[in-house]
């Protein structure tokens, strides 16, 4: 316990020791939100939905801090519906007849200097036979009022305002958000800002029947991370795509750094055909084409994580650290505790694991701290030439659906940098922990 209090002091002295927990502990915070908020199961449905999941979101929409860095504001995707409240208020009157009338309305400001993509409400009613009857209206900044539609809604209906063409010639143009957000004498072709209302009157004809509504406003922005082509939310990807990232770089680093040292240790004890066994596998397998079996892997047999996992750990066992390792080992084999542990009838495997092995630990830390990095961005390299599990929504696989569509080409540089931005930060983080942890393990690099 004292060594480790000792060891912890000595790693807190170094301030790239600091950086890389802050980094790490970040990452870790980030990865026990995804996947305490969002579970597997609905991660992976909403990663795989098309626009019907996410029909609330705009498409190849930039992040909503990105007005922080500009004088002209760009508008701010947002959705309200009358059964969730949200701003949106909701009166039902009781009529003769068995009629009702339900009034709908909400209230926004709009300080934007763009107009957006789209408005688009969903309608929603029930009812037996006879269809509820809803008349729409847009109140400007100014009181103007706005006569959008009247129309008789089914049990689910989408109305978008800018494609209804009883609209257009009404308001006479093509262009109808443009005419809805400016003031018909004004010259400025700008948005008026204020405050602008919609209302739906609807009216029912059965004893039960009712009429819900969801307005949603397509922006040229949308939340932290923005969307996609298919109007999935980047933030889930960002989010999901940590514990993956850290999952597959940890489990990855931890089997290849045990199983070496232990592969290792067998063959620097027992010595003969074993070791000799051993050394060849290591040499034919450095000269192997490494990524390139991954990548055959991927294309013939399956993409899957934990495959793709299996197959890296095993041709990263028999790598050029077992010669490493076994240089040590044969050192320790002739020392003379270990001398001393055979004459008293000490047994082979006890020999290994008791003593051989735990005098690597100190070389072993380091190491394994500092691979992970190198697995993290093999999972990701292999997602972006294609070859990620299809499943998982990872950092790979946002940047590698970024190339395909063409973001850098459409200046949508949000898309790639996020989830390059997480790359590098759990590089950095785990590169200057293992720095430090080096730093102090071995005896060479402590007053350096």
């Amino acid at each position: 316990m004292s060594a480790l209090i000792k060891s912890t002091r000595d790693l807190l002295r170094y301030p790239s020791a600091i950086i890389g927990l802050l980094s790490i502990g970040a990452l870790l915070a980030i990865s026990a939100y995804a996947l305490v908020t969002i579970p597997y199961s609905e991660a992976t449905r909403l990663w795989r939905g098309g626009e019907d999941v996410w029909y609330q979101n705009p498409k190849y929409a930039p992040p909503a801090w990105m007005n922080f860095f500009s004088n002209e504001k760009q508008p701010v995707s947002f959705a309200v519906s009358s059964k969730e409240g949200g701003g949106m208020t909701k009166t039902v009157t009781v009529g003769e007849q068995n009629t009702s009338t339900i009034l709908i309305t909400y209230s926004f400001d709009y300080a934007y200097d763009k107009f957006p993509q789209e408005l688009i409400l969903y309608f929603k009613s029930s009812f037996q036979d006879k269809l509820p009857f809803v008349s729409v209206a847009w109140i400007t900044p100014s009181g103007e009022r706005i006569r959008i539609a009247d129309l008789a809604v089914d049990r689910t209906q989408t109305f978008r305002i800018s494609q209804d063409q009883k609209l257009q010639k009404r308001l006479k143009t093509e262009d109808v958000l443009p005419a809805l957000f400016v003031e018909p004498k004004s010259e400025s072709a700008s948005p008026v800002k204020g405050t602008y209302q919609i209302e739906i009157s609807a009216v029912t004809f059965e004893p039960d029947a009712d009429v819900d509504v969801e307005f949603v406003m397509h922006g040229t922005l949308y939340g932290p991370a923005g969307t996609d082509q298919y109007r999935r939310d980047l933030m889930l990807p960002l989010l999901w795509g940590t514990p993956i990232a850290l999952a597959f770089g940890l489990l990855a680093a931890l089997g290849t750094s045990l199983l070496t040292m232990i592969i290792a240790a067998i063959g620097s004890w027992y010595g003969g055909w074993i070791d000799e066994l051993i050394q060849r596998i290591t040499e034919i397998n450095l000269v192997l084409p490494f990524l390139a079996i991954l990548i055959m892997v991927g294309t013939f047999y399956s993409r899957s994580i934990w495959v793709i996992l299996g197959v890296t750990v095993l041709l990263s066992i028999f790598s050029g650290q077992i010669k490493t390792y076994r240089a040590v080992f044969m050192q320790s084999k002739v020392s003379p505790y270990i001398e001393a542990a055979r004459a008293y009838g000490t047994t082979d495997r006890r020999i290994i694991f008791s003593y051989l092995i735990p005098r690597m630990i100190p070389l072993l830390i380091p190491a394994l701290v500092s691979s992970v990095p190198t697995f993290v961005f093999l999972e990701a390299s292999l997602a972006v030439l294609g070859l990620g599990d299809p499943v998982l929504p990872t950092w790979g696989k946002v940047i590698e659906n970024a190339f395909a569509d063409g973001a850098l080409y459409r200046g949508l540089y949000y898309w790639v940098l996020e989830p390059a931005v997480l790359l590098m930060l759990t590089g950095l983080g785990f590169a200057m922990l293992g720095f430090a942890l080096d730093r102090i393990f071995n005896p060479r690099l402590r007053d350096i």
